[in-house]
């Protein structure tokens, strides 16, 4: 009930003030286990990219959001425990396995499961090197998995960040549906596991149109951090065009806009 409450009334807001657009809603199925494989970009993504969506999606969230100390550490750890996150220790090894293990039971529930694939936010807003969790879940809970872009969230909230920029439309932009049927039985095969991955993260390139770095995102921040040259990255396939954004609603029709979409996109399915 949480989610749905802060779902109507905060997504109302962002939707009011912020004006963020979608493409591609109708690729995520309507029921059924689905993982949700993203980029990652900004904070801002955990709230545009489910906002479309009329299922609820529980993302694999740091534990660090549900850790902190003092006030700040209180409303983080109440907002992302109401509206159903679940708290992951990234520091690989059992931890890992118990963050599999839960996503796991998300989707034999029937649910959404949101996951980035590159493990942390992009330190420069391009695309990394996809973990292999993402095939994992794929490949053992065999459920469908639909690429999502993020859309100019990175310089709309950059990291670091805690003031939105307003002349920015943040987006989201959802694919049609993968399914690895050929690499069933492959779960813990590391070359299966690869080229899943890896399949995943080119879809998602593809409806971002972000530049492609073959490293881990958390290996580029460190390179960063000590000072060294940011990491090239790969060429774009000739001819793929770049994803435009939408052109801006009329704002004299956002009032009527923002109620026929807290009718249609907030509904949860029976």
């Amino acid at each position: 009930m949480f989610y749905w409450v802060t779902k109507y009334t905060l997504g109302v807001s962002l939707w009011l003030v912020f004006r963020p657009w979608q493409r591609g809603r109708r690729n995520v199925p309507r029921r059924g286990p689905v993982i949700l494989a993203s980029n990652h970009l900004s904070f801002a993504d955990h709230f545009f990219g489910p906002l479309p969506l009329p299922r609820k999606v529980v993302f694999l969230a740091k534990s660090e959001y549900f850790t902190g100390k003092g006030i700040k550490g209180l409303v983080s750890r109440a907002f992302f425990s109401g509206v159903g996150q679940i708290p992951i220790d990234r520091t690989g090894g059992e931890a890992s396995e118990r963050a599999l293990a839960s996503g796991l039971r998300v989707l034999a529930a029937g649910n959404v499961l949101g996951i980035y694939p590159e493990g942390t936010r992009s330190p420069d807003g391009r695309l990394y090197r996809g973990r292999t969790g993402v095939a994992r879940l794929a490949l053992e809970s065999r459920a469908p998995v639909v690429p999502c872009a993020m859309m100019r969230t990175f310089e709309f909230l950059p990291p670091g960040s805690h003031s939105p920029k307003f002349g920015i439309r943040p987006g989201v932009i959802f694919g049609k549906p993968m399914e690895f049927s050929r690499y069933y039985g492959r779960e813990t095969d590391r070359e299966a596991l690869r080229a899943v991955t890896d399949q995943i993260i080119a879809e998602i390139a593809k409806l971002s149109g972000q530049e492609y770095v073959n490293i881990y995102a958390q290996q580029a921040k460190e390179r960063l951090q000590a000072g060294e040259p940011a990491p090239e990255a790969e060429p774009r396939p000739a001819g793929e065009p770049v994803p435009e954004e939408p052109p801006a609603t009329d704002s004299s029709m956002l009032t009527i806009a923002s109620l026929v979409y807290a009718r249609t996109v907030w509904q949860e399915p029976s």
